[in-house]
């Protein structure tokens, strides 16, 4: 099947396609099959209608474009592989020569990566900040314990700050009363100022039964920004009891026997914790780094679709939250003043992301990364734990809408990002180099593999290299990768799953089994 490449621009080229008759044979029968099995001709049974016929009652050129279209991608991806381009986005494609029995001639226009030379990734050199826990953030933790463990003891008592208020909510506006505006059973605690403003000094000194009126802004639902008088009213005041800090205490919320023993497991959750932060933050930096060293032109028509589709994602997202923009920076943390801001730092993370996406495929490509069978079990329980489904579940979803490619780009762009990361040079706010690829999936840092003599002379015996010279070489490949140019950016969903990790024996997890078991 002939094709020729024409380079219509910088990153978008066009690929005519010859395709002679014969090849377009197999599509054919399987178009008159097709058609066969769904029309209905008196005289003859559904499925068995002959060739000619079908060419009588829905034209020739019918099945013609039923078949072309079956045919086209098998053609176009030959084309892709014979010309060596790698296209990004979907193909425009026409139809230029149709001659019944003898060929079929077809355009196909795409964007395609563009050319670029990676740079020396051995050359780079990140900071990151220090691990480091500092005791008031183990104090908060301990605190966060204390609160999840207390007691609460109903009162009579007007209600004070600290204590947790059961309470009834009922907005209204001249008058009339606001159903979006009205809530039973609220649980509270009086000074937190987590709900409404003006809420805390009307229920102060309130007891059960007793009501008091307020004005206030709503902060939730289809109301929200406006203004409405509401009316609260305390179904129940209980006084909150703080365990005492202790021996005791950790014998309750933990599985060690002294307050010490606890803490310094809290310490090393944390610790680890921020061990995965700091991982994630290198892979952003050595990335980042890498990109600003590579001057690429991303196609018009893929950056103004990748644009689109993430400005709409994002007023989706506004929209079902009930916010504005505007509603949403005021909550945030983002760095952005105003509306025109926030959008100006969408699309250049869009854009980052897209760069990012480039980078890690060629690098990819050139290193022939593959993906093993347990890469893919791997993602696929990830996947399943992150929504919430059971693995069957998600492997039936990624079936039904092909997903598969897309699951295997994600481990290659996630396996040349480490490759990347390997290549540079990592150090932390102290000086201390990091060796990331020794940090496990749980925060912990892995032993290093240790050679005894014996081992090592049989290895130079056989003419192998020992495990350090096998690291180093390790690390020359990488760099050789470079230097030859072969160098989703998809750190940020592996900073997301790497959050999701907890050390096995964790406080938490130990307390909040047995908050549950008490209960």
């Amino acid at each position: 099947m002939p094709s020729t490449l024409e380079k219509l621009s910088t990153n978008r080229v066009k690929l005519t396609i010859e395709m002679p008759f014969d090849e377009l044979k197999p599509s054919l029968d399987k178009a008159y099959k097709d058609i066969a099995a769904q029309v209905n001709v008196p005289g003859f049974r559904k499925g068995k209608v002959p060739a000619p016929i079908i060419d009588q009652r829905f034209g020739r050129g019918a099945v013609l474009q039923e078949a072309i279209n079956d045919a086209l991608p098998s053609a176009y991806g030959k084309a892709i592989e014979e010309n060596t381009v790698v296209p990004l986005g979907q193909p425009d494609i026409e139809v230029t020569k149709l001659e019944d029995g003898e060929v079929v001639e077809f355009t196909a226009e795409v964007d395609v990566r563009p050319d670029f030379d990676l740079p020396d990734v051995s050359a780079i050199s990140v900071e990151v900040p220090a691990v480091e826990v500092p005791d008031d953030d183990v104090d908060e933790r301990i605190e966060t314990l204390r609160q999840r463990f207390a007691t609460n003891t109903e009162v009579e008592r007007g209600a004070a700050k600290d204590d947790l208020v059961t309470i009834d909510l009922a907005g209204t506006r001249d008058g009339e009363a606001l159903e979006d505006a009205t809530a039973s059973d609220v649980t509270y605690k009086v000074g937190s100022e987590g709900m409404l403003e003006g809420l805390d000094e009307a229920v102060t000194g309130l007891k059960a039964g007793e009501s008091a009126e307020f004005h206030s802004t709503l902060v939730g639902g289809p109301l929200r920004g406006q203004d409405a008088d509401i009316k609260v009213t305390v179904t129940k005041v209980c006084e909150q009891e703080l365990p005492a800090v202790d021996d005791e205490f950790a014998q309750l919320v933990s599985q060690f026997d002294t307050l010490d023993e606890m803490r310094a497991d809290l310490r090393n959750a944390m610790e680890n914790m921020a061990r995965l932060d700091q991982a994630a933050d290198a892979r952003d930096k050595v990335l980042e780094e890498v990109i600003s060293k590579i001057d690429i032109e991303l196609p018009t028509k893929l950056v103004d679709g990748e644009l689109e589709a993430r400005r709409q994602q994002v007023s989706q997202q506004l929209a079902q939250a009930g916010m504005t923009v505007e509603e949403y920076l005021e909550e945030s943390e983002e760095e952005a003043d105003n509306a025109d801001d926030f959008w100006a730092e969408i699309e250049k993370r869009s854009l980052d992301a897209l760069k990012a996406q480039i980078v890690l495929d060629k690098l990819a490509d050139d290193d022939e990364i593959g993906v093993e069978q347990n890469e893919l079990t791997e993602l696929l329980f990830r996947k399943a734990q992150q929504s919430g489904t059971s693995p069957e579940q998600e492997a039936q979803h990624m079936m039904e809408h092909n997903h598969l490619p897309d699951w295997m780009q994600e481990i290659r762009r996630g396996k040349a990002l480490a490759s990347m990361v390997g290549a540079a040079t990592v150090k932390d706010s102290k000086g201390e180099t990091l060796e990331l690829d020794r940090i496990q999936p749980d925060g912990t840092i892995a032993d290093k593999p240790e050679e005894s003599e014996e081992s090592v002379e049989k290895a130079e015996d056989k003419g192998e290299a020992p495990a350090e010279e096998a690291k180093d070489d390790k690390k020359s490949t990488a760099k050789k990768a470079a230097d030859k140019g072969k160098a989703d950016k998809k750190p940020a969903a592996k900073k997301a799953s790497a959050k999701k990790t907890a050390t096995k024996k964790s406080t938490a997890s130990k307390s909040a089994a047995k908050k549950d078991k008490s209960e």
